[in-house]
């Protein structure tokens, strides 16, 4: 499964929502642009990259611009399992 898509899962899940409800592209706004992205669906958000790709997230990697949009966050992802030992 690629990044793409197991991140997609994640989000659908933690959102509950569904494809047709939120088509995820590199320009979907995330952050401030659902109501359904609260904190504590950050928190779980964050857990689940955290277990789903084997990487801790620090805190002072994490900022708004990190949930800008479905590819900010994408990035994130990329750049932290690329920097993963």
């Amino acid at each position: 499964m690629t990044v793409n898509h197991s991140l997609q899962d994640l989000l659908y899940s933690v959102l509950q929502l569904k494809p047709s409800q939120l088509p995820l592209h590199e320009h979907t706004p995330l952050l401030g642009a659902l109501p359904e992205l609260d904190s504590m669906a950050v928190v779980a958000i964050l857990t689940g990259l955290e277990t789903l790709y084997d990487f801790t997230v620090e805190d002072d990697e994490i900022d708004a611009s990190v949930f800008a949009t479905y590819g900010s966050l994408q990035r994130f992802v990329t750049q932290k399992l690329s920097s993963s030992p």
